[in-house]
């Protein structure tokens, strides 16, 4: 019996050192990716596909979701707070939850901002990532920050849509080839920069017509801690995307360049 478990564990301990092999070898920058002009179509193509239609963003927006809260985890932790929780739903609604040491209103009002334009950031850095060939580097930065995500899920949705991503993230690691992880790197660049500004055309839409679900806005809830107006956050989580939308395509022109 133990004999059995023992090999077990052998196995185990290999196969775990052998994706840490894999996921270190990431790191080392790779060939940049030069797709041709209907590459791109097809890709712009399939980040609509899986950021507009509602059948698409059904499963896309979860991963969209992630990255929102994770920018408000990060926002938080750059100011001293202690990140306690994350919660996240199949509806695509979550929340952060964090202790503030010292940081004050301020400190909340960076956490809280960064929700939405993290997606946007993220697309625009694996863009520019899968041109630069540091797509192995996203790719392997990604799956330890997905895993380390699951040490602060609170909830059973959470940890399902946590695990479903961070799941995806070490199967990549293990299995993709730097010519596909390039060219998905820079696919899920673009759809999260997609993301991002149809979620931002979501979050107007609570401000100004489904006003019942205010409470869930991040704009109305940084209003109501700094008695800033809710459109004054609006246009700054807009000029962040805006600004990340046209790094993401300067990326992509300075490719042809």
């Amino acid at each position: 019996m133990s004999t059995a478990a023992d090999a077990a564990a052998g196995t185990a301990r290999e196969v775990a050192a052998q994706w840490w092999d894999k996921l270190l070898a990431g790191f080392e920058r790779g060939a940049p990716l030069d797709p041709a002009p209907l590459v791109l179509v097809l890709i712009l193509a399939g980040a609509v596909a899986v950021s507009v239609p509602r059948a698409g963003w059904r499963w896309f927006g979860l991963f969209v979701t992630v990255v929102h809260e994770l920018g408000h985890a990060f926002a938080a932790l750059m100011t001293g707070q202690v990140v306690k929780g994350i919660h996240l739903r199949f509806d695509h609604s979550g929340a952060m939850h964090s202790l503030a040491r010292g940081s004050g209103a301020a400190g909340a009002a960076w956490a809280g901002f960064w929700g939405y334009p993290a997606p946007a950031v993220t697309g625009a850095a694996l863009v520019w990532a899968a041109y630069a060939g540091w797509s192995g580097l996203a790719l392997s930065v990604s799956a330890l920050l997905l895993l380390a995500t699951l040490l602060f899920i609170r909830n059973w949705q959470g940890a399902v849509i946590a695990v479903s991503c961070a799941a995806a993230a070490v199967l990549l690691v293990w299995y993709a080839t730097p010519v596909f992880l390039g060219y998905f790197t820079l696919a899920v660049g673009v759809a999260l920069l997609v993301g991002a500004v149809r979620d931002w055309f979501k979050v107007l839409g609570v401000h100004t017509r489904r006003r019942h679900a205010l409470a869930n806005s991040d704009a109305y809830i940084l209003s109501r801690r700094t008695g800033v107006p809710a459109g004054i956050w609006l246009g700054g989580f807009a000029a962040v995307i805006t600004a990340s939308c046209l790094a993401g395509a300067g990326a992509v022109a300075g490719s042809f360049s």
